[in-house]
């Protein structure tokens, strides 16, 4: 039977993918249908707020790997009746890709998320990783690229930064034997605990030029993330609520749940920013970057 993997384009659920095929599963990835031509094979349109395209994605499904999309605010309205409806079609268990400290921060959409399906009558994992290492080459990207900075309202707190893809092999073995994983939280996280100031420093080492790190600030941080960097409002409000628990001293905590789960170690900031450096490297031709 076919798991069904929402999210599947993004910096955890490609690696899901890539895990459960590596694993000889069934699986179909879910992307937004096209507005025209056809869908690549093994993926299948969906839409969590288009019901016409639940049908056919949930048809046989018996484990979803969940993601809420970033644009979706209100979880109760957009995201959780697509959730209902797979229940209601066959599915059995749901690994949910939520966030660390979501049993604490009640406030951000993914403790909504998991109050819900302890109460669905689903079988569910969650797995609530640390930061993610890859945010500084996504996110924060044109940051560093091209202004030397990592730009974030943490303060001296530390962050476990852990790798997607250890998030991704966290989740994948949850989807091959739920059984085992039914209702149970993993937090993966990375070896260490970084500063900020000292992924300044990993960075400075892998790019061979300084990289500091400038806190504005809560209300500095939402104007940059807003004016910047372009982010949706919800998704900026968020992002300030996961700084603020490293800023607080509670995004410190390292746990041994990569290695317990997968059998080897989490990938550290290091390992993983030599293998992320072109995303702030320089060209020749724009050697300063986009911006000044």
């Amino acid at each position: 039977m076919p798991v069904l993997v929402t999210g599947s384009s993004g910096n955890v659920g490609r690696w899901v993918g890539e895990e459960l095929h590596a694993a000889g599963a069934d699986v179909r990835c879910a992307v937004r249908p096209p507005s025209s031509g056809q869908l690549p094979e093994g993926t299948v349109g969906f839409d969590f707020t288009d019901e016409r395209t639940w049908a056919a994605a949930f048809a046989g499904v018996r484990a979803l790997f969940l993601v809420r999309p970033p644009a979706i605010g209100n979880v109760r309205r957009d995201l959780l009746p697509a959730v209902a409806a797979a229940r209601e079609a066959g599915v059995e268990h749901v690994v949910f890709l939520s966030i660390q400290g979501a049993d604490r921060l009640r406030v951000v959409p993914h403790a909504t998320v998991e109050r819900w399906l302890q109460g669905s009558g689903l079988g569910w994992t969650f797995v609530r990783p640390s930061f993610f290492t890859q945010n500084l080459s996504t996110t924060h990207a044109p940051d560093i690229r091209d202004r030397d900075e990592v730009v974030v309202p943490a303060g001296r707190g530390r962050t476990a930064f852990v790798d997607t893809r250890d998030v991704a092999a966290v989740a994948a073995a949850a989807l091959l034997d739920p059984a085992a994983h039914r209702d149970q939280a993993w937090t993966p996280t990375g070896p260490e605990a970084l500063t900020y100031t000292e992924v300044a420093d990993v960075l400075t080492d892998v790019l061979g030029r300084p990289i500091t790190y400038r806190d504005p600030g809560l209300p500095g941080w939402f104007r940059h993330a807003r004016t910047v960097l372009g982010m949706p409002v919800g998704m900026a409000v968020v992002t300030a609520a996961i700084y603020t628990t490293a800023r607080l001293g509670l995004a410190a905590g390292l746990t041994d749940h990569v290695e317990q789960v997968t059998g080897r170690p989490p990938a550290s900031v290091r390992t993983t920013a030599v293998r992320e450096q072109a995303a702030w490297r320089r060209t020749p031709e724009n050697p300063r970057g986009g911006q000044s």
